[in-house]
């Protein structure tokens, strides 16, 4: 490694934040950071084990940046009018992005692997990861979600591992463009669609992504995705399906499990099949797992071990994670925050047919002024006639948005369209309504995003239950 250097992580809690600080620390720099959420006493287990970790923590009050020695890393959630930005110019630091950071540590890796795309992005990533784990490449990956298969009592945020291999494995992200700074041996795209930024801007964005790429891995299902494969060579093109029996590796004899999906994947080129019985159900994760095996197939990694390692993985944190059963009530903590994940999770969910009764909190007023069509069209698809949909007011933990679209305006769309669907003003009494109309068999689904506190909102409401019952 080269001399240690200093970094301070303004926003260090955030999912891609916390990841990127602990491989730092582990590779030898010295780490610091701010959160606003510590300030507000939110989720202190996430900073006692940064603390333990030998992370010193600051409060965002810009107290932690003092020289121009310090390398500031800003999550996207930091505005400039934060004390620590304004601190940042005050004494000369430099400043980067967690995104540029993660592309220059990326970039120099020998080997890599960037999985990107609008939904499933982490699942894959952590999919990909441990094939390679247990292929014995010792990858470093660095995930933006938890993965469990490397989770323990020592280490409870796994989101990021290092390796002593010369593979790196990252989820890249295009919600700010970010995902073209990456320069990957092999790039994965899920899929594309309306998310963050317009389709036109989305088009241009993956397109960079793949053009950057020695090796392309293709969603053929995705009708976007195979729009701009046309501009890969079909030398540097590898795709997979679930329904395109044209593509290199497709899943066969597809079998949904209440806690769990089997398949056939095959490998057209070679003929060759090997059969994959995942613990994570939804037919959404069929197509995680062969873009996983594809990608890992291109470093080295024959489809029987990759098909193998996939039956000991166990998982990402909040990605339809069965948090237990009360009363023959199962409550389930989901990530699912976009329409097509919203969308994707409910059918999975309906494979098995039990009532739901969700709580779908928006993880910001902007993406509901942005999606609000979507969004609607997605819970008036998804629900059955039977499901309740609860909704509070989307997460805001301060600083400048419009609030113009809020989520009585998407329970009224969906209630108009004949599904049951109602917004209150806070969680705690969607918890309390969703307590009193369950019953058993029914299935309660906390769905949202960029809160932490979500996980613990479900595991309470499943001691409301137990009391309950």
């Amino acid at each position: 490694m080269r001399s240690p250097k200093k970094y301070f992580f303004s926003g260090i809690g955030g999912s891609g934040m916390l990841p990127l600080a602990v491989l730092l620390k582990d590779m030898g720099h010295q780490v610091a950071g701010s959160d606003r959420a510590r300030d507000q006493g939110r989720t202190p287990e996430k900073f006692t084990f940064l603390e333990e970790k030998g992370i010193g923590l600051f409060p965002q009050d810009g107290s932690g940046i003092t020289g121009a020695d310090q390398i500031v890393v800003a999550s996207a959630a930091v505005e400039d009018t934060v004390p620590d930005m304004r601190k940042v110019h005050e004494v000369g630091a430099t400043r980067v992005s967690r995104a540029q950071l993660l592309a220059e540590l990326f970039n120099a890796a020998p080997r890599s692997i960037a999985i990107g795309g609008t939904s499933g992005k982490s699942t894959t990533t952590g999919m990909a990861g441990w094939i390679a784990h247990e292929a014995g490449l010792e990858p470093t990956i660095v995930n933006g979600a938890v993965m469990k298969n490397f989770a323990g009592a020592g280490n409870p945020f796994a989101s990021a591992t290092g390796g002593g291999g010369d593979l790196f494995i990252a989820e890249v992200d295009e919600s700010d463009g970010s995902i073209t700074a990456f320069h990957p041996t092999v790039a994965v795209i899920n899929n594309i669609s309306f998310d963050h930024k317009t389709m036109e801007e989305l088009r241009s964005i993956f397109a960079t992504f793949l053009g950057q790429a020695q090796v392309a891995v293709i969603n053929a299902d995705d009708e976007e995705s195979t729009t701009l494969a046309k501009s890969v060579e079909p030398k540097k093109l590898v795709t997979f399906g679930t329904g395109n029996m044209d593509a290199d590796y497709v899943a066969e004899k597809i079998k949904p499990k209440p806690d769990g999906i089997g398949f056939q994947v095959m490998h057209s080129p070679s003929s060759e099949k090997a059969s994959v019985n995942l613990k994570v159900p939804g037919r959404f994760n069929v197509s995680n797992a062969l873009a996983a095996i594809a990608a890992c197939g291109e470093v080295g990694v024959p489809l029987q071990e990759a098909a193998a390692a996939l039956e000991s993985f166990t998982g990402i944190k909040r990605r339809m994670e069965l948090v237990g059963t009360a009363g023959g009530i199962t409550v389930i903590d989901d990530f699912a925050h976009n329409p097509d994940k919203i969308t994707a999770s409910l059918a999975a969910l309906h494979e098995f047919e039990r009532r739901l009764l969700v709580m779908f909190q928006p993880h910001g007023f902007g993406p509901l002024k942005l999606m609000k069509e979507q969004f609607i069209e997605s819970f008036v698809t998804g629900l059955g006639d039977e499901d309740v949909l609860l909704m509070p007011e989307p997460v805001y933990y301060g600083g400048t948005t419009d609030k113009s679209v809020s989520s009585s305006d998407i329970a009224l769309g969906i209630s108009g369209s004949g599904k049951n669907a109602a917004a209150l003003q806070t969680r705690e009494e969607c918890g309390a309504r969703l307590a009193e109309l369950a019953r058993p068999s029914d299935r309660i689904v906390v769905m949202g995003a960029r809160d932490d506190t979500l996980s613990e909102f479900a595991a309470e409401l499943l001691e409301m239950l137990a009391e309950k019952s």
